[in-house]
């Protein structure tokens, strides 16, 4: 399974922003039982009322999809067992496309090929990326604790 789409991203506009941020609050608010399940209803054109169960998981999921709108940023869902190409992979961690094919060459990172073109689970490139992130915090803060070592003479 890929992660190509045939929607195309777009940006929130400032409307969209705007009812995402009261759609945010009035979720949080809402979700602050510890229920499994949670009921909303959806009120159609003609007044229709629609209640659905969902689990509380997908409303929390929501409540953080509707954060990144009100921030205006554009969204979109991956499954965990997607599979990506280099260039996707890549956009994910912010590299060039080479230096993310040398990284899957070296091993730093698992990929299986289908034909010529290499593949990356979604599951392990966030598995690394979270990696790589803890190792930069631990840097850093190795770094800041040097510092104020050397200040402290």
């Amino acid at each position: 399974m890929t992660m190509t789409s045939k929607s195309t991203i777009n940006l929130p506009d400032s409307r969209e922003s705007e009812l995402a941020q009261r759609g945010q609050q009035a979720l949080t608010a809402f979700l602050s039982t510890r229920l499994e399940t949670q009921r909303i209803a959806i009120v159609g054109e003609n007044d229709e009322t629609l209640t659905v169960e969902l689990p509380t998981s997908a409303l929390t999921m929501l409540v953080e999809i509707l954060g990144e709108l009100a921030a205006g940023n554009a969204v979109q869902v991956v499954p965990v067992h997607a599979e990506l190409t280099t260039q996707e992979a890549a956009n994910i961690l912010n590299v060039s496309r080479p230096h993310l094919v040398k990284l899957l060459e070296e091993g730093h990172l698992p990929f299986h090929k289908i034909g010529r073109h290499r593949r990356i689970l979604f599951s392990d490139l966030i598995t690394y990326k979270n990696k790589r992130e803890h190792e930069s915090q631990d840097i850093m803060q190795a770094l800041s604790d040097e510092a104020q070592n050397l200040e402290s003479y």
